[in-house]
């Protein structure tokens, strides 16, 4: 009884295995004899290879192989493994029932008995035709690429292991590095670095690079074989595998020394050409400046020479005709300065609308009586911060163009509004539009009008200096200017003048200099300049103070040590010697913190710089009364700005 439910529960199992090998539809899975004859057959074999149970039972299994694998005796072969190896795998061409071809993935397993005699094969056969497919074509793909990336001969394409040794070499690398593949396979790319950038650690870097931004891009030299040198475009890119972890770097290389050689040239003759237009430039300032100042020496000489001669009544005529000249002589070297961005500027808040309702009677008398004088601005207009003076010398020198521009009368109107920018750093500005209803500017003379001694006016009616102040100005505040004109219908200036951040505050403090009673100072005067330094004690003398002159900053700093009893350093900022007036100023703080210093300048590079430490500037010319109150501003108790930006007499108009 246990016998036959044992062999019923068998045939019971072996009937569920033949149901489920059965349902398998995608794998052809049978039996074979020893000899290799086919005993079983399920549903997937019949669908891959076409043959119904009753048409293949019986019949050898190598009809499924193809004419040339059965003249080689591949089926009997892969039995003869299968039966001493306990296993055949192989990929190969099967042929169905009609034919055709498929590429199968084949599996042959030896079944034994009980007492370990051979019985059969088991064999499994998965078409994976189009697996095949997709390696051929992937193989086909790789090498076209691998034909293509040979072909290459102007690139040098190649490929680096994580740690940048080359694992694989193009032609073009060849020709443009001058290396066979034996030679460079398994070196480090390093050594097409110049020595200096290997040094560096520029080879890393640029892996690195590539590894973290996904890209690394330069240029820069290289070095070929036999020590030559060549410009190249270097791109590197990571390579990561299915799991995103790095496994190397392709790199191209492109020589782009001519291109480099062309782009020198060019820029050489770019800079010849510009060099070739500023020497232009300067031989037409040079004469305009030349005109104007002989201009003004013809009055101060004649005046002076008519006053050796002159009776009292008539000497304080010619005194004021020579300072007059003098003022224009001023006004014009701050033109040329403001043109050229070196004037120095004493920036604070200023309320726009204000200011220019403020200057109605300045700008009236720049203007005549047949000219209508017309102001618009919003309530609220947003502060800037500029050189007041100097914004207002640009107004007037707008004013005065404008009036020249209506000779028969017309309208000048003045506009404030906010603007809020898209391009450029200026992103919020006031801008100030100066419009006139004159006659216009043709458009090809536009370009030119911003420069330095051009001028549409007929000659002795201007000396082409007031639209340089402007755009000198406006540049120098970090603002933009533009104009636009019509001929017959007028002219537009815009000023564009970056809005200032900066709480308000009031920098005037010459009020409470000028408020204060003068004393008697010992003073320190370091100026090179004899005549200078002879006027300057004099002016000085003559309110009572006691000053001792030095011609540079080394004798200033012996007298100091020497004697260090004095009120006040007054330096001029240009000195002969290493330290400039600037200088000397530095070292005055660290040794006698105490000890005011007022500096002085006609010109220098560094006079912006000394304002924004907090240092009191005079430009030359200065008047008395403007010397006398500086003096009074940096020695009056507690009013020595060494810390502070608010300088009130930088630039002072005297």
């Amino acid at each position: 009884m246990d016998a036959q439910q044992s062999s019923h529960e068998r045939g019971s199992e072996d009937r569920r295995f033949q149901l489920l090998v059965n349902a398998i539809t995608d794998y052809a899975i049978y039996m074979l004899d020893p000899k290799g004859t086919v005993t079983s057959w399920n549903s997937g074999a019949q669908r891959l290879k076409a043959y119904t149970a009753q048409e293949i039972l019986g019949h050898h299994f190598s009809a499924f192989y193809t004419p040339e694998d059965q003249a080689a005796g591949i089926p009997a072969l892969a039995l003869e493994t299968a039966a001493h190896k306990g296993r055949y795998e192989a990929d190969g061409w099967r042929v169905r029932k009609d034919g055709k071809q498929f590429f199968a993935n084949v599996l042959i397993e030896p079944i034994y008995d009980e007492q370990g005699h051979l019985i059969g094969f088991a064999k499994v056969t998965r078409d994976i035709t189009e697996r095949k497919r997709s390696q051929e074509a992937l193989r086909r793909s790789e090498e076209q690429f691998s034909l293509l990336v040979q072909g290459v001969t102007d690139y040098a394409i190649y490929m680096l292991d994580p740690e940048g040794h080359i694992t694989s070499w193009n032609s073009g690398a060849q020709r443009l590095k001058g290396y066979a593949e034996n030679e460079v396979v398994g070196q480090h790319f390093s050594a097409f670095y110049t020595p200096e950038e290997r040094d560096a650690g520029l080879p890393m870097q640029a892996l690195k690079t590539a590894a973290r931004e996904g890209r690394f891009e330069k240029e820069g030299w290289r070095v070929r074989k036999d020590g030559s040198r060549f410009f190249a475009n270097v791109i590197v890119d990571p390579i990561r595998d299915d799991l995103g972890e790095l496994i190397g770097f392709a790199k191209v290389t492109r020589d782009i020394t001519e291109r480099k050689a062309a782009q020198d040239e060019l820029e050489k003759a770019r800079a010849e050409t510009h060099q070739s237009q500023k020497l232009a430039a300067i031989a037409q300032l040079a004469s305009g400046i030349a005109h104007d100042f002989n201009n003004l020496l013809t009055v101060i000489m004649g005046n002076l020479d008519i006053l050796k001669r002159a009776n009292e009544e008539r000497r304080h005529k010619l005194i004021d005709n020579a300072l007059n000249a003098v003022e224009q002589a001023r006004r014009l070297t701050g033109r040329l300065l403001a043109f050229s961005r070196r004037q120095p500027l004493v920036p604070e808040q200023v309320d726009l609308n204000a200011m220019i309702a403020g200057m109605d009677d300045m700008l009236a008398q720049s203007l005549r009586g047949d000219i209508r004088f017309e102001f618009e601005g919003p309530e609220k207009v947003w502060p800037i911060e500029v050189d007041p003076t100097q914004l207002q010398i640009a107004l007037i020198n707008l004013a005065v163009n404008a009036r020249d521009a209506m000779p028969k009368g017309g309208t000048f109107r003045v506009k404030t509004e906010n603007i809020v920018l898209r391009n450029g750093k200026m992103r919020e500005a006031v801008a100030i539009s100066l419009s006139d209803t004159g006659v216009g500017i043709p458009e090809e003379t536009l370009p030119q009008v911003f420069e330095p001694f051009f001028t549409t006016k007929d000659v002795g009616k201007g000396t082409g200096l007031g639209l340089a102040q402007v755009y000198g100005f406006t540049q120098q505040s970090g603002g933009t200017v533009d104009i636009r004109s019509e001929v017959g219908r007028g002219t537009t200036v815009t000023l564009y003048l970056p809005r200032s951040t900066a709480l308000s505050r009031t920098p005037d403090r010459m009020l409470e200099a000028r408020a204060t009673k003068g004393r008697s100072l010992r003073i320190l005067l370091v100026e090179d300049n004899r005549q200078v330094a002879e006027v300057a004690m004099a002016l000085l003398a003559e309110h009572g103070h006691a000053v001792i002159p030095v011609s540079t900053s080394d004798d200033a700093l012996a007298r100091l040590h020497g004697d260090g009893a004095f009120d006040l350093v007054f330096s001029d900022m240009v000195m002969p010697g290493e330290l400039s007036g600037l200088d000397l100023a530095h070292c005055i703080q660290a040794q006698w913190p105490a000890l005011p210093v007022l500096l002085a300048t006609g010109y220098s590079d560094a006079a912006n710089r000394a304002t924004e430490e907090g240092f009191t500037l005079l430009i030359k010319p200065y008047q008395p009364d403007v010397l006398l109150a500086a003096i009074r501003s940096v020695t009056t108790d507690g009013f020595y700005p060494r810390s502070s930006n608010t300088n009130p007499l930088a630039g002072a108009e005297p």
